[in-house]
Formats: structure tokens, sequence, C-alpha cells
């Protein structure tokens, strides 16, 4: 390849990025760029609200972990009456700050790589409800045996996150954080 088109494929590469939502999900491409913090996992949560009133009954799950289009449909009082087989009651005041801040962490709106991987995958197609729902999350787990994860009784389902997945809390999923809980001994 000739130097010329080297430089070519590299603007058209550039411009494809810079003119996609990639940019246009945050304030500031060129900082996050330059950033010496940026993560390539996802945002970890930082809004108590959110942590408190989601973290009560489950791991609160980073927004960018769902593109804004899923948290709009399940961060509503009708779908928190049937909020995956419970009852979640959060008052209006809480449930707005709570959606507020979701749709504006959400996965397509994040510079986080892991968080950007979703929000690609998640571009086109019906709108997911669970984040075990995620083509990009089922993909990643695919080599696991079903044995360690539903047939273990210490993690039951690839919706417990934290259960392998020691910093799950703090938005990191990265292979070297996991340890999946040994199965009991059987007789």
């Amino acid at each position: 390849m000739t130097f010329n088109a080297t430089l070519r494929t590299g603007l058209i590469g550039a411009l494809l990025v810079m003119g996609g939502p990639f940019v246009q999900a945050q304030e500031s491409f060129t900082g996050w760029l330059f950033s010496f913090e940026r993560m390539k996992e996802v945002n970890p949560v930082s809004n108590a609200t959110y942590l408190r009133e989601c973290g009560d009954c489950h791991l609160a799950y980073q927004p960018g972990l769902l593109p804004a289009r899923s948290w709009d449909v399940l961060l509503t009082a009708e779908a928190l009456h049937d909020h995956f087989g419970a009852h979640a009651e959060v008052d209006a005041s809480a449930l707005n700050e709570i959606r507020a801040y979701a749709l504006a962490n959400a996965a397509d709106t994040s510079y986080f790589k892991r968080s950007r991987k979703i929000a690609v995958a998640t571009a086109t197609g019906p709108t997911p409800r669970r984040i075990t729902e995620l083509v990009y999350i089922a993909r990643t787990h695919r080599n696991i045996p079903a044995a360690q994860i539903v047939g273990n009784a210490a993690v039951k389902s690839l919706s417990q996150c934290d259960k392998c997945h020691t910093q799950a809390s703090r938005g990191i999923y990265d292979n070297d954080t996991v340890v999946i809980p040994r199965l009991a001994d059987r007789p």
C-alpha cells in the first residue's frame, strides 16, 4: 500500500469515527481521547439514589450496560410494578432522578469501551429489556459451561454479574477479575 493510500484510508477512518454517534455521545471527544483516566470498561455508578434504590435488591447495574431506549422502557412507574417478577416501589421523585441518571449514562452516551461495544451491538433491532439478552453479553459468556452458571447454586444466572465479576460494582468486567465460585462437591 502506498503512503497516499494509507493516508487516505486513515483519514476516511477518522472521519467515520469523528462524524458518527461515538463523537456525539459526549461533550468532548478530544478530552476523552487524551485522558489518562479513561477506562475500557463501563462507567461506575456515581448517583447515590440509583445506588440505594437499585442496589437494595440487586447489583446496581451500570447504565452503560444498556442503551438509553432500554432504560426508557425499564424505568417507568408502570414497568416497576412488574420489575422482572418483583414489585419495585420507588417514589416519583427518586424514579425521576434514577431515570435521568440512567438515560444520561446509558451505553449509547458513553465513551467507555465496553459500553461503546454494547451501544454498537444494540443500535438496531428490538429494544433489549435485560442485560442478559444482549448478543454482546451472550457472546462473551458462550464458552462458560452452563453447569458453572445456572447449575452453580452460588451463581444461578448470568444476571448475577457480581457473583463472578469481583469488581462489577466498580464497572470492571475484565476477564482478569473473574472468579467463578466453585461448584459444591457432589457425592
